[in-house]
């Protein structure tokens, strides 16, 4: 029996499910999302694949997920009424925060608002000193008052967060056992068990976002779970994290502030396992979905993974620019993000200006040409008047387009700014180019790297279109474009490990730190991780890996950097070595380093690492069936200087291993690949088309 494992990722536009077989053998779906309730369309895009390969349920032995139910919660503000339960002195915590403006002149800007409102902030008599000691136990009496209150406003989940709870957490843990036991139908999330780690704000912002999502993650869990078992899929749900692996469905309801990135980490993790596999250990990744795009780095074969981010800001790209969402202080791969994708809205306002996005048409209605009701032109209507997609359909037929309901509106725009539809075609394109540069410098330029020492590794239903032109500009000259780029993300997660990671305060000069310290607060944390493997099958210690990691920082700086410990076993060499590998990070991450300030420990963290019995990452990935949609020519234009040219269109598999020069278009069920003039284009022995400057 052939055995297959299941991988969903859910995007602004699409959803995305592939079946991958031991050999590397692909199916595939695309089927718009549902937003109303994403879990809909995975159900009806996996039975619809299923039925339509044969392949039963039954055969499925794995099921991974991305999702982006978590950020679209807190984005369009549809979590739930939530509470907040602090230390006496402390209701305002959230509000304070920190002054960060991603906008530095611009005096109209203003912090969202809190997702917890005042009134439903409660104070509690209790208090844990720095050091650790009980000076007052929690009021239990008090908190009694408390939970009356919270029935009385209806609340439907509560975010625990008491000071110095990161040292001690026996007054946090004791009011969430009372409240519990008081309110046996709320969820109660305290910050002693998401995040044990000093910074007041950022460890009552997560903690609160962690609330304020939970009820509708978990129903989502729950909804999706009776879907795949009404189609006979009874293999546990794993979810992909933030910071690269996947844990059960059932955990990430509970603590669902560590899937907020789920969606986006899984095309960085695909993209650095395939690196690994191709021996490529420095790549710049572009996702350009429908709605947005990703862009990270890949550094010596390894992704960066931030202990911080923030999260319901839709307009900003990157750490490095902050203030205009919710701080979340859970390690997450170092991703920057824009609004610029296929369906990405163009505009002129009303002073003449010429804007492409971040507002998009998402799955619905769609852009023009899709014919579900979108009226204002986007990126995919100007791509479809350019040349660059099939003017018949695309995913293999699925979705008829409308050429000329495209072009009329993409024309009306270009009356208000007197020039032709190409021309505007095409400076949508332009800006939509411009959008997503501001993503690949903020994870290149803006970090101190050179782009061009990068092959541009480009996914997402956009992402072959865009990628010659952002290439041209970066001055790279290697683009990679993956088998089945447009689910790439879903099938990155096939690729990632079941991981789980204990975190512990741990703030500390280095210099007054011993390894006997280490070694003690570290041991406890490497049980209970290997605890978590055992209990998800991977019992066995050659079936587990445990990795031993710090948050460290310069005294006084505020940023951290994740630093791994050399081995598991830590003596009087550690702090040295330690010392030296941060100075590495941060002049990689910041462009300089100080041999001469104090570095301090902030917080100790264990990752546990399940290893499977065969291979994640298969010799070679190709499509069970390909969809030919066109062979032929159509002309496509590639700007004033060049204009208008007759370009071949061909199928990947029409591709061999000997370079054909551009203007090419390579059209696939998932995705389309422009060629530009100046560019070659081969197939590589994993089946990547690999583009090369001329």
């Amino acid at each position: 029996m052939t055995t297959y494992r299941l991988g969903v990722d859910i995007g602004g536009t699409f959803t995305d499910i592939v079946l991958l077989d031991p050999n590397g053998t692909l199916h595939s779906k695309k089927v718009l999302s549902t937003p109303d309730d994403y879990s809909r369309a995975i159900e009806e895009g996996v039975l619809a694949l299923l039925q339509s390969t044969g392949i039963a349920a039954g055969d499925i032995i794995e099921f991974g997920h991305g999702t982006t139910i978590a950020t679209n919660a807190i984005i369009e503000r549809k979590g739930v009424t939530v509470a907040l339960v602090t230390t006496r002195g402390f209701r305002d915590v959230l509000e304070l925060g920190r002054f960060r403006s991603p906008r530095l002149y611009d005096i109209s800007f203003r912090k969202p608002d809190p997702l917890v409102r005042r009134r439903l902030r409660f104070e509690v008599r209790e208090r844990v000193g720095g050091d650790g000691s009980v000076l007052e136990p929690v009021d239990l009496a008090e908190l009694d008052r408390i939970a009356d209150r919270l029935v009385e406003k209806k609340v439907e989940a509560v975010a625990i967060c008491f000071i110095n709870s990161y040292v001690n957490a026996e007054n946090e843990l004791a009011a969430q056992r009372h409240l519990q036991a008081r309110l046996p139908g709320i969820p109660v999330s305290a910050s002693a068990q998401l995040l044990p780690q000093i910074q007041e704000y950022e460890r009552t912002s997560t903690t609160v976002v962690n609330a304020y999502i939970r009820p509708v993650v978990e129903r989502y869990v729950r909804s999706l779970q009776n879907r795949m078992r009404k189609i006979g899929i009874k293999v546990p749900l794993m979810i992909m994290q933030s910071s690269g692996g996947v844990l059960p469905g059932d955990q990430a309801g509970t603590n669902p502030v560590y899937v907020i990135e789920s969606g986006p980490a899984a095309g960085v993790v695909g993209v650095q396992r395939l690196g690994r596999h191709i021996k490529f250990d420095n790549l710049m990744v572009l996702d350009m979905g429908g709605t947005t795009a990703k862009a990270s780095l890949i550094q010596n074969g390894e992704f960066t993974i931030m202990p911080e981010s923030e999260v319901g800001d839709a307009h900003v790209g990157h750490r490095l620019v902050q203030g205009g969402g919710y701080a979340v202080q859970v390690p997450t791969i170092d991703i920057a993000e824009v609004g610029a994708g296929g369906g990405s809205i163009a505009v002129v306002d009303a002073a003449g200006g010429f804007h492409v996005g971040p507002q998009s048409a998402g799955a619905v209605p769609g852009p023009i040409c899709y014919n579900r009701g979108g009226e204002q032109p986007t990126v995919t209507d100007a791509n479809l008047i350019l040349g660059y997609l099939n003017p018949k359909a695309l995913v293999g037929g699925e979705l008829e387009l409308n050429f000329e309901k495209a072009k009329a509106a993409v024309a009306a725009l270009g009356t208000k700014l007197k020039q032709s539809a190409t021309d505007t075609a095409y400076g949508i394109h332009l800006i939509a180019n411009a959008n997503m540069m501001r993503a690949l410098s903020g994870v290149s330029s803006e970090r101190g790297q050179d782009p061009s020492r990068y092959a541009l590794v480009a996914m997402g239903g956009n992402g072959g279109v865009h990628a010659g032109n952002l290439a041209d500009t970066l001055r790279i000259r290697r683009i990679i474009i993956p088998p089945v780029a447009g689910l790439f993300s879903a099938l990155g997660l096939l690729f990632a490990d079941v991981e789980h990671q204990v975190i512990r305060g741990f703030y500390r000069r280095m210099d007054e730190t011993t390894p006997e310290q280490l070694n003690a607060t570290f041991a406890p944390m490497i049980d209970e991780a290997v605890g978590l493997l055992a209990s998800e099958g991977f019992a066995k210690p050659e079936r587990r890996q445990i990795e031993l990691f710090a948050e460290m920082k310069y005294v006084g700086q505020t940023w951290t950097l994740r630093i791994p410990f050399p081995g598991l076993k830590l003596d009087g060499g550690t702090n040295a070595a330690m010392a030296e590998l941060f100075g590495q990070a941060h002049n990689q991450n910041y462009g300089y380093r100080s041999d001469n300030e104090k570095m301090q420990y902030v917080a100790l963290k264990v990752l546990g690492r399940g290893l499977s019995d065969f291979p994640r990452v298969p010799a070679r990935v190709k499509r069970a069936r390909e969809l030919i949609a066109e062979r032929g020519e159509r002309n496509a234009y590639y700007g004033p200087e060049l204009g208008w040219l007759k370009t071949p269109v061909k199928p990947r598999v029409d591709l061999t291993t000997k370079p054909v020069k551009g203007p090419l278009i390579v059209e696939e069920y998932d995705t389309t690949t422009v060629v530009r003039p100046g560019w070659s284009a081969h197939l590589d022995g994993w089946n990547n088309i690999v583009m090369d400057r001329l």
